[in-house]
């Protein structure tokens, strides 16, 4: 059907190509384009494919370069799974090119942990104009996420009153600590405020502060802690009639112990401090001395739980629903030589694509992925790695 560009070589980039590789009905053609061309041969020799494969090197920061990689191969979308910092950069890109943009995250500055839409949905118009879709947060969470709850508002619910998302990560990979993706990423996620939304408004807590025990299904019960996560940004504008949303991610004792070792050292830092005459910062620096998140699949063992927790009316009557999926990081390992926090991540933008250019998903401006049919994307998981299963929920959450 034509022509796939994934941006970004990494844990999640990886996964992506080769989910692509094993669809030639849809994707014709296979570029993977990154600043380390290295790790773009590395995927590209691993893919065991007849769909034609390019590799090509890239600045992401540079909408010039960029688009002009965009107009020489010719894509009908580009799946961008760089940085988040860079998301501008290949929006403005892809909209120089006429082409279709997906993203799993929305756009951070580098200069402040701030994850936020307000600088994506101004593209709107933009890509309104242009005649294109950019599709906004189509990872797992963001991402499935939100398709679960579109699912359940369009087929479960008359209402949806309250929603909480659970993550479950429940897999071993062996060092005293790394992180699962980017770590400058996750460690400036985790460290900021925890922020969730009740009765029309936003609430906000110190980081890590408010925490309980879930019990996930072959999990088992985990400590889950509150934090902001982006996909709460859009579903309080797009799930109707939400009083309450909240975001859950659980973290071992020993994750929590080095995250409090590290802030107290200052290393979470995103500021230049001067070391020898150089100029430097210290998250970027300690990103240099952790395991690169691609690279733990070998050794990982266990599952990853990610579901939605809904509670509203059907008929009158009071429902409560649990949407969910269970990953296994070896059996992910065999498949795409990598461990489930990338997988979870990596084949949703890959269904998104499909959506698009299977013309199952139309339209011309910014989306999140929420406002868009549920029904082929839920068939997709169940095709591509991430069935899903729909239970009544019986278990308990915290109320205040």
């Amino acid at each position: 059907m034509g022509k796939v560009l994934v941006i970004g070589a990494g844990g999640v980039g990886n996964v992506a190509v080769k989910k692509c590789a094993q669809i030639p009905e849809v994707f014709d053609e296979i570029m993977v384009a990154s600043r380390s061309i290295e790790k773009c041969e590395k995927i590209k020799k691993e893919t065991k494919t007849k769909i034609p494969m390019r590799t090509a090197k890239v600045d992401a920061d540079n909408v010039k370069e960029t688009a002009s990689l965009i107009s020489k191969f010719e894509p009908e979308v580009v799946i961008n799974l760089a940085l988040p910092y860079q998301d501008l950069t290949i929006m403005d890109a892809c909209l120089e090119t006429g082409t279709h943009y997906i993203d799993t995250a929305n756009y951070e500055p580098r200069e402040e942990a701030k994850f936020s839409y307000s600088w994506q949905w101004p593209y709107d118009p933009k890509f309104k104009k242009a005649g294109k879709m950019a599709l906004l947060g189509c990872g797992f969470d963001p991402g499935v996420s939100n398709i679960f709850c579109a699912y359940a508002q369009k087929h479960l619910f008359d209402e949806i009153k309250n929603i909480d998302i659970v993550d479950c990560n429940a897999g071993s990979h062996g060092h005293p600590f790394a992180t699962n993706f980017n770590p400058e990423i996750n460690i400036r996620e985790i460290t900021q405020k925890g922020k969730y939304w009740e009765k029309g408004k936003w609430k906000e807590i110190e980081p890590m502060s408010m925490s309980f025990d879930f019990d996930y299904p072959v999990a088992g019960p985990k400590k889950s802690y509150l934090l902001f996560h982006e996909e709460l940004e859009s579903l309080v504008k797009n799930i109707r009639g939400l009083e309450r949303i909240r975001f859950w991610m659980t973290f071992s004792q020993n994750y929590i112990t080095h995250l409090n070792v590290i802030q107290n050292l200052g290393l979470n830092r995103i500021d230049e401090i001067e070391f020898e005459g150089k100029k430097i910062v210290p998250l970027k620096f300690l990103k240099a001395l952790l395991p690169d998140p691609s690279s733990l699949g070998a050794t990982y063992t266990g599952k990853t739980v990610i579901g939605c927790v809904l509670d509203g009316t059907k008929n009158g009557k009071r429902i409560r629903k649990f949407i969910y999926n269970v990953c296994d990081h070896a059996e992910v390992y065999k498949e795409v030589q990598s461990q489930a926090v990338s997988y979870t991540a990596g084949v949703p933008p890959v269904i998104g694509a499909m959506m698009i250019m299977k013309g199952l998903w139309k339209g011309k401006g910014v989306f999140n992925v929420e406002q868009l049919n549920p029904d082929p994307f839920m068939e997709e998981l169940n095709r591509r790695g991430l069935p899903w299963q729909t239970v009544d929920f019986k278990g308990k959450l915290p109320e205040g």
